[in-house]
């Protein structure tokens, strides 16, 4: 299986490390998107231009969590994708929230305080700054609040609503994220950097 990547995009980082937490190889390509024709091709495959996308002997998937639920079927199925109904639909529940809430205020964050300068693109616009913070507090609560008395985000070991989550994370300091209130939040990340596919694919 072939995965259209950039190793800066969290939502790549979601994949590649669900693949090296269950065990399916992968022959990662890198996308160039500062290249215009790199884009083009990308499009090609994906008609929202993003990254990452899987390539399974014709088989083109997109969107980050849809590729980490096929690679745990696809090889037999996986404890980090439980296929127990209510263990599933748990999981499911915090890959939504993740995708709908969780990532999209990380990432507001961590575009103004650091993709900007780090691109060459302009200062960080300080109400984009501020609805960032907000937001990132907000549902930092949220997670804050689920892990207290918790290891893992469900149930007693490691499933990709952990490995999901916890990918926007990789620019906790760049971004500078507001989350030193929120102990047991942190602890839950420290316990995933210490797992070998975190490590693996840092």
């Amino acid at each position: 299986m072939r995965l259209y990547q950039h190793p800066m995009s969290t939502n790549a980082r979601r994949v590649t490390l669900a693949a090296a937490h269950v065990g399916v190889p992968l022959e990662l390509v890198e996308v160039n998107l500062m290249s215009e024709e790199a884009r083009r091709r990308l499009e090609e495959l994906n008609p929202n231009s993003k990254v990452p996308v899987l390539e399974d002997d014709g088989f083109v998937l997109w969107e980050s969590n849809a590729i980490i639920q096929y690679l745990c079927e696809k090889r037999g199925g996986h404890p980090a994708y439980p296929a127990g109904l209510r263990e599933r639909a748990d999981v499911n529940r915090w890959l939504f929230w993740g995708a709908q809430h969780w990532a999209p205020a990380v990432s507001t964050l961590a575009w103004e305080t650091f993709f900007k300068g780090a691109l060459g693109i302009g200062a960080a616009d300080p109400a984009m700054v501020a609805k960032g913070e907000a937001e990132v507090a907000r549902f930092a609560a949220v997670l804050d609040t689920h892990l207290a008395g918790r290891t893992w985000v469900c149930g007693d070991g490691v499933t990709l609503a952990d490995l999901a989550l916890a990918a926007p994370l990789m620019y906790k300091d760049q971004a500078r994220l507001p989350l030193a209130s929120h102990a047991h939040l942190l602890a839950w990340f420290a316990r995933v950097q210490q797992l070998p596919a975190w490590q693996a694919t840092a």
